[in-house]
C-alpha cells in the first residue's frame, strides 16, 4: 500500500500539534478543584433541566450589576456572589449593616428611614445612607450558602421536636423554633404549621427571621443589590421622601431569573468533609460531644418531601438545630428582628467551617459579625446556653483543644 506523502505528512503535523496542544494545556493550566474543597457543584442526581436551570442561576447569582441592569439606586454590592464568595462565609469588605429593631413588641421603627438594612453605596445622582440617630445596629458577615436546599426541607415538626424553649431536662439548652409573621406574597409550605396569630417558622437569617429562599433571595436582591422584583419595589420604602412606593410594574429581573437563582441556591451541593479518618479528627469528634457541642450544633437532619427528587428524604449533616438561643450579653448587640431577643442568634451550620477561610482571604472571621479570627476565639465568645460547653473547651489540655479544632477543620 502506498502513501499519499503530502496528505499523510499533514495529518502527521496535525497529530503531534495536538498532543504538544494537550501536554502544554496539562503543563500550564491548573488541575480541576477537588470536589471536596469546593462550594459551587449542582447537587448529584440532577435531570438535564434541572441542570440547565441551575446553570441560569449561577450565571444570575454571578452577574454584576449595573445602573443600567438595575443596579441601586442605592446598595450594598452589586453582585450576590461578592458578598458569598465561593458560596461561603462572606468577609468584611462586604460586611451588612442591620438596623431599628432593639425588642420584640415594637418592630422597626426607622422602616421610613431606610431600615432594616443600611445601603450605604449609590449611582451617581443618589446619597448612601447613615444609621438614623437612636437606631440599635448590628453588623453581620453573609452565611455560607452551599446546602440551603437540605436546611429549607427540614420539617417544622422537627424543628418543633428538637426546641426546648423552657428547658424541661434542666441541661441549660433552651433553643427555641422562630416563630414570625411572612409578607403577603411568600407561600407557605404544605402543611405548614402556624400560631393563631398567623406567625410561621423561619429558618433563614442570623437571627431565623426569614421564612424560605424565596423570601431570602427577594430580600436580598432588593436590600443588598437594589433590585427590584415583582415582589418587592426598588425599596419597600421610598427613602428619599419616608413614603411608601409598591412599583413593581417594570422589575430589575424577571421571575423566571429570580427562580432560577432560587432553585441554584436550592441544589448547590452541600460542603463534604474532608479529612475524617484522621486519628485527630476522630478523637476532636468525640470531645465535640463530650463538651455537649452537639446540644444546638445538631449532626443530623433529614429532609421531608421535595419535588427536586435529589433533596426529598436526605439525610444530611450540617451542625445545626436551626433554632434560636441566647448566646449572653457578649454577643448582645442591642438589635434584633422578628420575635428574636437581641441577645438571641440562630445557631450557625458549621458546615463549609473549614474552607471558610478560603472565601475570606486567608483569614477567619467567625460569629455573626466575624469579630471572632481563630476558632478557638469564636468558641471563647459563646456565652449563655453555651457557657458550659464553653467551660469544659477552657479545662481540655492544648493537645485536645487542637484535636478537637482539627474536627471543626474538616467540616
Amino acid at each position: 500500500m502506498k502513501l499519499n506523502r503530502p496528505k499523510f505528512f499533514k495529518i502527521s503535523i496535525i497529530i503531534v500539534v495536538i498532543i504538544v496542544f494537550q501536554i502544554s494545556c496539562n503543563t500550564i493550566m491548573p488541575l480541576e478543584p477537588n470536589p471536596n474543597t469546593v462550594l459551587d457543584p449542582p447537587l448529584d442526581g440532577l435531570t438535564n433541566e434541572q441542570l440547565v436551570k441551575f446553570m441560569e442561576g449561577s450565571e444570575e447569582f454571578d452577574e454584576v450589576y449595573t445602573k443600567e441592569t438595575g443596579l441601586g439606586p442605592i446598595f450594598v454590592a452589586s453582585s450576590c456572589s461578592s458578598c458569598h464568595s465561593g458560596d461561603n462565609r462572606g468577609h468584611p469588605f462586604t460586611t451588612l449593616t442591620r438596623f431599628g429593631q432593639s425588642d420584640t413588641t415594637s418592630g422597626n421603627t426607622f422602616m421610613a428611614k431606610g431600615g432594616p438594612q443600611l445601603q450605604h453605596n449609590y449611582v451617581v445622582g443618589y446619597t448612601g445612607e447613615e444609621i438614623p440617630t437612636g437606631a440599635a445596629s448590628t453588623k453581620l458577615i453573609a452565611p455560607i450558602v452551599a446546602g440551603n436546599g437540605y436546611i429549607e426541607l427540614v420539617p417544622e415538626s422537627d424543628l418543633i421536636a428538637l426546641s426546648d424553649p423552657t428547658d424541661k431536662n434542666n441541661d441549660g439548652i433552651s433553643g427555641r423554633v422562630s416563630w414570625n409573621t411572612i409578607p403577603s406574597w411568600v407561600t407557605p409550605f404544605n402543611n405548614a404549621i402556624k400560631t393563631n396569630t398567623n406567625r410561621y417558622i423561619c429558618r433563614f437569617g442570623k437571627k431565623a427571621s426569614t421564612y424560605n429562599l424565596h423570601q431570602q433571595c427577594v430580600q436580598a436582591f432588593n436590600q443588598d443589590i437594589g433590585v427590584t422584583t415583582t415582589f418587592m419595589s426598588q425599596n419597600p420604602y421610598n427613602y428619599l421622601s419616608g413614603t411608601q412606593s409598591n412599583n413593581t410594574t417594570d422589575p430589575d429581573i424577571k421571575d423566571s431569573e429570580l427562580n432560577a437563582t432560587v432553585f441554584y441556591i436550592q441544589t448547590l451541593k452541600e460542603p463534604l468533609r474532608r479529612g475524617e479518618n484522621n486519628a485527630d479528627v476522630i478523637q476532636g469528634s468525640k470531645l465535640f460531644t463530650q463538651l455537649n457541642c452537639n446540644d444546638c450544633h445538631v449532626e443530623k437532619l433529614k429532609t421531608g418531601f421535595s419535588y427536586i427528587n435529589t433533596l426529598s428524604l436526605k439525610e444530611f449533616y450540617p451542625y445545626t438545630d436551626l433554632l434560636l438561643h441566647d448566646m449572653g450579653p457578649e454577643l448582645n448587640d442591642g438589635y434584633t428582628e422578628g420575635t428574636a431577643l437581641p441577645a438571641e442568634w440562630r445557631t450557625a451550620p458549621l458546615w463549609g467551617l473549614g474552607l471558610s477561610q478560603n472565601a475570606q482571604g486567608g483569614n477567619y472571621f467567625l460569629m455573626h459579625d466575624g469579630r471572632a479570627k481563630s476558632i478557638e476565639e469564636a468558641i471563647m465568645i459563646h456565652g449563655g446556653e453555651a457557657t458550659n460547653s464553653k467551660n469544659k473547651f477552657v479545662q481540655l489540655s492544648s493537645n485536645d483543644k487542637q484535636k478537637l479544632i482539627s474536627f471543626l477543620k474538616s467540616l
